[in-house]
Formats: C-alpha cells, sequence, structure tokens
C-alpha cells in the first residue's frame, strides 16, 4: 500500500475519530470530509511545486518531497537529464554539420517554401552579395537581382543549373557564378552556388591559345603553300629559285621555334619542380646568355647591338634547372635585342640584393613599354608591337617561358619600363637557391 494513500487513511480515520468521540454520527461524517479535505489541499500544493518546478525545469533545484511526489520529481529529473543529453548531442551534431557547410568551397542557401533565406553559409553570401545574419528571413529574389535568377525561381524547373553575374573584384568584373536549387522537404529549397570565373578565364584562355596558335601557324604555312605553288606552276632562274627557297627556309624555321616554344612550355607545365642539388655559376651562365644574343643580333639587326656584361654584375652560385635557367635568361636577352634598335646598348647581370634574393637583369636602350601593357607581358602571345615582334623572328611565348622558369625556381620575374627610356627585366630567385661560396 502505498504512502500517499495511507495518508488519506489516516486522516480519514482522525476526522471519523473526533466526530465519534462526540458522539454524533453526522458529526464523524463531517470529520472524514474535513480529514479529505485537508489531505486533497495538502496534494494539492505538493502538485502545485511540481508544476512550478516543471515549468521552470531546473534540475538543480528540485524541490524536497516525499512518497509519491518524491518519487515523481526524481523520474522526471531523470528523464529531463536524459532529453538535455540528448538535445545536447544533437546541437553538436548541428553544429559540425553546419561547420562543414561552412567550410565548403561551395555556396549553400536555406530557403523556406516562401522563398525566404533560412540560412546561408559565407562562401554564398560572399558570391551573391548578402549578409548571412542580417538578411535571415529576407526573401531571396530581393537580394539576388538578377533577371536569369528570377525567372529560374518563377518557372520552378529546377533540373538545370543557370550562370548569373557574382560579386567582383570590380563592378565592372563581376564574378561568374554557377547556381543550381533542389527542393526537398514542404516546399523547402536548397540552393547550390559554385564560382566558376577561374573556369571560364581558363575556357576562354584555352580558346584564345588555340586561335593564337592557328593564326600564327597559318601565316607560315600560308607563305610556304604559295611558294611552293609558284615554283612548280613558272619557269624561275636559278636566282628567283633560290630567293624563294630562302624565304620558305625562313617561314619553316619560323615554324619550328614556335613549336619548340610550345612544346619547351608544356614540358615546364608538366614536369616537377627543380631541386637544389645543381649549382650553376652565374658567370658561366651570363657567358652563355651573351653569347647567344649577339649570335642573333648579327642576324636580324643591320647595325649589331652594344651587347656588354654590366660592370656591377657580381658572380656566385645559383641551384636550379640549368638548362632552364639558360632559357629563361636568353629569352630575356632575345627580348632586349629583337625590340632594341640596331646599334643599341643591352646590358645584363647578376646581383644579389639586400635580401639576399639573386637577380638576372637585362636592361636595354629600347623603345619603352607603356603601363597598361605590363600586367599582361608574360600571357602567351601577347605583344606590344605585334609587326615588329613577326619581322624579328618572335613567336610571343618567349616571357611565358621565363616567368613560368622563375616560379618552378620558386622565383618571379620584374618589369621597370619608362617609355622613351628603354626597360629592365629581371628575374629573381630566393635566398634558399643562392651561395657565394663554390658547393662542396
Amino acid at each position: 500500500m502505498s504512502r500517499r494513500f495511507l495518508e488519506l487513511l489516516l486522516l480519514v480515520a482522525a476526522g471519523a475519530a473526533i466526530g465519534w468521540a462526540a458522539d454524533k454520527a453526522a458529526l464523524s461524517f463531517v470529520g472524514a470530509l474535513v480529514g479529505c479535505g485537508i489531505w486533497a489541499v495538502r496534494d494539492g500544493l505538493r502538485a502545485q511545486r511540481v508544476l512550478r518546478w516543471l515549468n521552470k525545469a531546473d534540475v538543480s533545484r528540485m524541490p524536497e518531497l516525499e512518497g509519491f511526489w518524491g518519487e515523481l520529481l526524481d523520474r522526471c529529473r531523470k528523464l529531463i537529464k536524459k532529453l538535455e543529453k540528448k538535445a545536447a548531442n544533437s546541437d553538436a551534431r548541428l553544429e559540425d554539420f553546419l561547420a562543414a557547410i561552412q567550410a565548403s568551397p561551395n555556396g549553400v542557401v536555406l530557403l523556406d517554401a516562401a522563398g525566404r533565406i533560412e540560412w546561408a553559409n559565407l562562401t554564398a553570401s560572399n558570391q551573391l552579395g548578402f549578409d548571412p545574419q542580417r538578411d535571415l528571413g529576407q526573401y531571396v529574389r530581393n537580394l539576388v537581382r538578377h533577371p536569369a535568377f528570377n525567372a529560374y525561381l518563377s518557372a520552378g524547373d529546377f533540373g538545370h543549373e543557370i550562370t548569373i553575374d557574382g560579386v567582383g573584384p570590380r563592378p565592372s568584373q563581376p564574378a561568374k557564378i554557377s547556381l543550381q536549387i533542389h527542393p526537398y522537404g514542404k516546399k523547402r529549397k536548397l540552393m547550390i552556388t559554385r564560382d566558376i570565373t577561374a573556369v571560364q578565364l581558363a575556357e576562354a584562355m584555352r580558346r584564345d591559345f588555340v586561335a593564337n596558335v592557328s593564326h600564327e601557324i597559318r601565316t607560315p604555312l600560308t607563305v610556304l603553300s604559295g611558294f611552293v605553288e609558284t615554283m612548280q606552276s613558272l619557269e624561275l632562274s636559278n636566282e628567283e629559285r633560290q630567293q624563294y627557297l630562302g624565304l620558305m627556309s625562313q617561314q619553316a624555321h619560323r615554324m619550328q621555334t614556335l613549336v619548340n616554344d610550345l612544346l619547351t612550355l608544356s614540358r615546364l607545365e608538366g614536369s616537377p619542380a627543380p631541386g637544389q642539388g645543381e649549382w650553376c655559376g652565374t658567370q658561366e651562365l651570363l657567358e652563355h646568355a651573351v653569347q647567344e644574343a649577339r649570335g642573333l643580333s648579327q642576324a636580324i639587326a643591320s647595325t649589331p647591338h652594344r651587347i656588354e656584361p654590366s660592370a656591377g654584375s657580381a658572380s656566385f652560385w645559383v641551384s636550379g634547372a640549368k638548362t632552364e635557367l639558360i632559357s629563361a635568361m636568353s629569352n630575356l636577352m632575345s627580348n632586349a635585342v629583337r625590340y632594341t634598335p640596331g646599334g643599341g646598348l643591352i646590358e645584363p647581370g647578376w646581383r644579389i640584393n639586400d635580401e639576399g634574393v639573386a637577380e638576372f637583369y637585362v636592361t636595354d636602350a629600347g623603345p619603352g613599354i607603356a603601363a597598361e601593357h605590363l600586367p599582361r607581358l608574360t600571357e602567351r602571345f601577347y605583344r606590344v608591337d605585334r609587326s615588329r615582334s613577326r619581322e624579328t623572328g618572335g613567336t610571343g611565348l618567349g616571357l611565358a617561358i621565363v616567368k613560368h622558369v622563375a616560379q618552378r625556381h620558386g622565383g618571379r620575374i620584374d618589369v621597370q619600363s619608362t617609355v622613351g627610356q628603354g626597360s629592365t627585366f629581371t628575374i629573381a630567385l630566393p635566398p634558399t637557391r643562392v651561395r657565394t661560396t663554390p658547393p662542396g
């Protein structure tokens, strides 16, 4: 028998006994009712304490009760603790899940049935240009004001992705964002975004590269084809034949140079970066580059250039692939020869700056380069003066090769130029690739 029931019996018995002692049956019945009432009031007060505690749900401040209510409180306390632990685990898993989505390179936006933003990670916010906290609850179509997106959202056909303009580094250069919506739940939507600016830029560069290669090869092929047709259909004197053959050889050499430069670029991009096991003397590298430049000057210039190593050139050792370093240096030297008028001064040299960086520099007396061209000089087939470059046999790939060689050695290429005063091209190599004492 429970303690609560015993308390009820005792109160009823006590009330009945008091009424019986008064020797009246009616009073005995009234006493029993009074006992029941006292018990009900007392039990009701305990129930109110339990309800107040349940409303607060504060396990640490549980009221002290005995009997039935004490046992009920204890069981409630255990159940609440169990639920709190389960909720804490769920919250932790949710936080981990949201952190994973937050770290995703793709943008994620959760929309309710009406198209309002319920949650968004920073990637999507940066790509689409809204605030992930302030703009919660806002209609996404009011924040992403792009006709293609509004039409896509209104049509409800989400089986494909669309491309819209996103937030770019400058208003004139918006980013390209790929976006697709995936319905889920009760008319809710999951919106995934990707920044495809680099992909589209690479695709554009690929198309430009193919177009440029085709153009560069088509011109000498057209010349060769024309000379071959002429030699096949016309009677030519020996002098004319030799002249045509010389021009054909020149165009064939131009195509061979272009193919060699393309193969060099392909090899640089597809092979691992050179280590630091091979050390080369800067004096030997400089002499090799100067010799090649003088040979080119005699071949293309009516008056050979004055190619003299700089008086301040230093002698030390650099680490890297010798063939690549010679190729980069020769390209800088040939670039100076092609753009410097005949008889002009070209001064190459090596030095170590105050930060311990090794620098190979070439200073020419050419026409100089306008500032708007400088950022694009190392792009493939980019030429400041296309006609002059083709006249002197340039392929437009020399500085691209120099940039790749410098980057593979952990360095960079710098250009300083003033229109009408010449230019200085520099290959900088990090201090870890420099030694002032002979390698042992």
